[in-house]
């Protein structure tokens, strides 16, 4: 037991986007604060899926979703956020004609004016973590490349200080170098005692870089453990576990 205390628990969720057939089947998931919990298995096994379920897209046919103990079945995605709840989906979530930094503060209209008053100092703050996006706040952010474009993703995640991050393939289509530097911003968003769930196409990556790894077969979640479970031949045991013929 690692004495962190649970932010995510889904217990015996099934979910489909058609009524008789289920792309998630009896999952059960735990996402605690300031840890890492890797989701890893082949592409259409139904990692993103998951994603799209805990934010209330898809809604669950059986099971709970719990965070921090409370039922979220049923809230609207874009009500999560008031509740420490904040996803960085695959595909871009910015809007390409507005300015990086009104990406970057749209989320939090409508805040609570507690939360407003500290915006300007967190912003100064995101700024100073990633300056390349202080010296193009005023350009469009449709405008930047790929991995700037990431860099705004995970600054607008640090400026709603979430104390939940649910992360969709972060590195997809990036170079090595900027791939390198998501992870570091991952392991960053732990330190701040946020709870992660980081699903990746780069398995050793996620693997050493997590606290529990979970694998995903046919909607079904087939093995967790830590990374010390996962040590060895891992290429091999992945695909034993991911049920692959060598």
């Amino acid at each position: 037991m690692s004495g962190a205390p649970t932010l995510l628990e889904l217990r015996g969720v099934t979910a489909g986007y058609a009524q008789d057939i289920d792309v998630l089947r009896d999952i059960d998931l735990r996402v605690e604060a300031g840890r890492i919990t890797g989701l890893i298995g082949l592409n259409g096994a139904g990692k993103s899926t998951i994603i799209k379920t805990i934010c209330g897209f898809l809604p669950p046919k059986t099971g709970t979703i719990a965070y921090e103990g409370k039922d979220i079945c049923g809230i609207a995605p874009h009500r999560l956020i008031d509740l420490g709840i904040c996803c960085i989906p695959q595909e871009s979530s910015l809007f390409p004609y507005l300015s990086v930094q009104d990406n970057l503060t749209l989320p939090l209209l409508g805040r609570p004016k507690q939360f407003a008053d500290k915006t300007r100092t967190r912003l100064q703050e995101v700024f100073e973590l990633f300056p390349a996006l202080h010296e193009k706040r005023s350009q469009p952010a449709g405008s930047l490349s790929g991995g700037q474009q990431k860099q705004v993703e995970f600054a607008k995640a640090w400026l709603q200080q979430p104390r939940l991050c649910l992360i969709d393939e972060p590195s997809i289509g990036l170079s090595p170098k900027v791939s390198e530097e998501v992870f570091v911003w991952i392991e960053k968003f732990a330190q701040a005692a946020m709870g992660i769930l980081l699903i990746d196409h780069n398995v050793r990556r996620v693997v050493r870089m997590s606290d529990r790894i979970c694998v995903l077969s046919l909607g079904r979640i087939t093995a967790d453990g830590t990374p010390a479970d996962f040590e060895g031949d891992l290429h091999r045991q992945v695909q034993e576990w991911l049920g692959l013929d060598f």
